[in-house]
């Protein structure tokens, strides 16, 4: 009979994940020597190599790999089978994993988390920032219960479901106030101020001005919307930004906001789940939570499974 435990299974997956010891131990709240004694057992129960071990990195062996991916499946299929005995339940309580792309959590997780609390105080809310590629891997390999991005992210094993609309504006020195309005086509002359690559948010700036990608010669990237309303301030260049963030990034900045013309360019919020979660009934009330935060209504007809 093999002898494998579900502990020994999530460090395997961590170290696999983090490619180094010392990183996977510290996700996993233990000492090194703890996690590297349960890899060593897990080869041994295994019958061979996980990893080729040097000074420096670890890299998985061929067997490693095959096994990393069985890993995952059964490691989600366990988290699953905890979500399905939680969902049976009258409360919504345990654990909640939620991803929020950087463009959203710092303007709707205070109320998102404030407003979940109150109602679901048994809840424990774990937040994961980062951009949409590395939510959407995580939230397919079971690390996330759901997440909240901009929509649609066209992923097949995904449920999602549309909340709201929200408009994007122009930011420009405060010295550009009253002045018209550029349109999108004169937008491609000026100095666009631009999120780095790997936001989505960058994309869809871009798309509105109908560019493929900024010129080189005006390209300054930033990592933050506050980094770039700062820079619009110092008379660098003109930005767009998400509406749910005017309030907290133009607070203290000298800048000038402008509405444009119709079509206005916007983007829509969403959450998605695995078709697969047994909490899509829990998770669906949460969107509602989400839409009262933002002080929006929800979209019609907003709930779609992506075809295979």
């Amino acid at each position: 009979m093999l002898n494998v435990t579900l502990r020994q299974l999530r460090y395997f997956d961590a170290l696999a994940r983090h490619g180094h010891f010392g990183r996977a131990a510290e996700s996993c709240s233990i000492s090194q020597p703890a996690l590297s004694m349960q890899i060593k057992e897990l080869e041994e129960a295994l019958g061979g190599l996980l990893l080729e071990r040097s000074a420096r990195q670890v890299a998985l062996t061929r067997f490693g790999e095959e096994l990393a991916q069985r890993v995952r499946d059964i490691l989600r299929s366990v988290d699953e089978l905890g979500d399905f005995a939680r969902a049976s339940q009258d409360r919504f309580a345990g654990r909640l994993r939620i991803g929020m792309i950087p463009t959203i959590a710092p303007y709707l997780l205070p109320k998102i988390t404030k407003n979940l609390t109150r109602m679901h105080p048994e809840l424990d809310i774990r937040v994961r920032e980062t951009m949409t590629p590395r939510l959407i891997q995580e939230l397919v390999e079971g690390r996330l219960d759901t997440a909240i991005v901009a929509l649609p992210v066209s992923e097949p094993s995904l449920t999602e479901v549309a909340l709201f609309e929200e408009k994007f504006l122009l930011v420009r020195p405060g010295a550009d106030e009253g002045t018209p309005v550029p349109s999108r086509e004169m937008m491609r002359e000026m100095r666009l101020l631009l999120l780095e690559e790997g936001h989505c948010f960058r994309d869809q700036a871009l798309s509105f001005c109908n560019m493929q990608s900024a010129p080189p010669r005006e390209m300054l990237d930033a990592n933050s919307l506050s980094t770039l309303v700062q820079m619009v301030s110092a008379g660098i260049g003109v930005t767009l930004i998400p509406e749910m963030a005017v309030p907290v990034e133009t607070r203290s900045a000298s800048v000038s906001l402008a509405r444009f013309r119709d079509p206005e360019p916007s983007r829509t919020i969403g959450m998605v789940w695995r078709k697969t979660s047994p909490l899509a009934r829990q998770l669906l009330q949460i969107s509602e939570v989400v839409c009262l935060s933002a002080g929006k209504v929800r979209a019609r007809q907003s709930v779609r499974s992506q075809k295979a």
